[in-house]
């Protein structure tokens, strides 16, 4: 019951074949059982959740239900709800941050009857792919392999929904914090057109957006999600994201081997991505190389500029909070305490240049499909698969170039390692075609091959 997606709780529920209560219930279960080895979650509200779908059960005798009533979801730790903990992933924070209002996405769960019954770990202020934290004892751990990584900064709500904690779970993503967890867990992980899912607060290239198991949960989730909130001057209008049947005869594809920077791809993610393309293209797609059209200028220009944003919040901590954050953020963050104001100022310029240069490339196309990230889920115990302060982003070259273009981008299994580790595929569609990236997703989960069972 804990594993059902959305659309079959929702369906079950106007039937009266099953009560949020039971299923909630089934869901505090499940985390009971696998929390001691995956440390998905940071808090959870069992009395709350219980109460609540005890209402969400009696708006379905009534007929009075929202669009996901007694839906079960988590929150990533940096979404705020009114006087929850907003630590963001920080031992900085532990005893200080309280948030005092409620975040766009968090609203429209709520309003829609959706069950917020946890909380999901992150690494500190959200700038890791992985789980690692100073805040928690211990990282998040993925399901498949409880020794790897589930990917970050979405961590515990990656882990969480490859684990079965219910269906629907919110992450964020400013470079990858989404898609990385997805591909990795085996998961949908859509990054939204940049104003799509309105949010507070706001910064360039972030983003709020589901992880789920299903393209059909990911799209009920984002209808929800994308209505209008006045508090983000960057909010785009609502719109139909449905599933939808594509035509997939005639679609140009582009598809992304070499992202021009960063970790070389390995072959086993090559080849699934490759056979991915080649099932499009026996179902009638034109599919053409496109070539790598991102820099190791652009990178390092905007590793600069986030090292010198993340600087300026950990400089102003005393120093006594200042010595709690991950060692790994701070010796990341140390150089930009010499930068001065023109290499910051270029550096903020890349991501213009990554801007203008993604759509370029991806304007011949329908959409785009490229590798999620260069390997498989690695350790759990490193901030990335490098482990180097100095390299921090040389596995997110595939995923950065869609947050500095605001393009929508989806992540969705596409096959598994020797080991039994998931592959994660990118689709990337042109800006505002969130419709689009859902609809060619869906049509994906037709063609690829069976999916193995989820880990139990």
């Amino acid at each position: 019951m804990a594993g059902l997606g959305a659309a079959e709780l929702l369906a079950a529920y106007r039937k009266g074949t099953l009560s949020p209560v039971e299923v909630m219930q089934a869901v505090l279960a499940q985390a009971q059982r696998r929390e001691g080895e995956l440390h998905a979650l940071c808090a959870v509200d069992a009395d709350g959740a219980l109460a609540a779908a005890r209402a969400s059960e009696a708006r379905w005798r009534a007929g009075t239900a929202g669009a996901l009533d007694g839906v079960p979801v988590t929150l990533k730790e940096n979404i705020a709800q009114p006087g929850a903990a907003y630590r963001l992933g920080t031992a900085a924070t532990a005893d200080a941050a309280i948030a005092d209002f409620e975040a766009p996405p968090a609203a429209r769960l709520r309003e829609a009857g959706a069950i917020a019954w946890a909380r999901t770990t992150m690494p500190d202020y959200g700038m890791l792919s992985s789980g690692l934290s100073s805040l928690y004892a211990e990282p998040a751990r993925n399901p498949w392999d409880a020794r790897m990584t589930p990917g970050g900064s979405s961590a515990g709500a990656a882990a969480a929904a490859a684990a079965g904690y219910g269906p629907l779970h919110l992450g964020t993503d400013i470079g990858g914090s989404i898609r990385l967890p997805a591909g990795w867990c085996g998961l949908v992980g859509l990054k939204p057109s940049h104003g799509r899912v309105p949010i507070k607060p706001g910064y360039a290239g972030r983003v709020a957006g589901p992880l789920t198991r299903t393209v059909a949960d990911a799209a009920l989730m984002l209808a929800v999600l994308a209505q209008s909130d006045a508090r983000d001057p960057t909010q785009l209008p609502p719109g139909p994201f449905a599933s939808r049947l594509l035509e997939l005869r005639g679609l140009r594809l582009g598809l992304l081997l070499d992202a021009g920077w960063g970790e070389a791809v390995r072959p086993e993610v090559a080849a699934a991505v490759a056979a991915a393309a080649h099932a499009f293209e026996r179902a009638g797609a034109v599919v053409e190389l496109l070539g790598a059209f991102t820099t190791r200028e652009m990178a390092d220009g905007i590793d600069r500029f986030w090292r010198m944003r993340s600087w300026l919040d950990i400089a102003a901590l005393a120093p006594e909070r200042r010595a709690r954050v991950l060692p790994y953020i701070l010796d990341w963050v140390a150089p930009a305490a010499g930068y001065d104001g023109a290499t910051v100022f270029r550096g903020y310029s890349q991501m213009q240049a990554l801007r203008e240069a993604a759509h370029a490339a991806c304007e011949p196309f329908d959409f785009v499909l490229s590798p999620v990230a260069p390997m498989p889920a690695y350790p759990a115990h490193l901030a990335s698969p490098l482990h180097d302060p100095a390299k921090p982003f040389e596995h997110i070259a595939f995923t950065l170039p869609s947050n500095m273009s605001e393009q929508p981008a989806l992540a969705i299994n596409a096959g598994y390692t020797s080991e039994g580790l998931p592959i994660g595929l990118q689709i990337i569609g042109r800006r505002f075609d969130d419709a689009g990236v859902l609809a060619l997703a869906a049509a994906w989960e037709q063609l690829r091959p069976a999916q193995r069972a989820w880990p139990a």
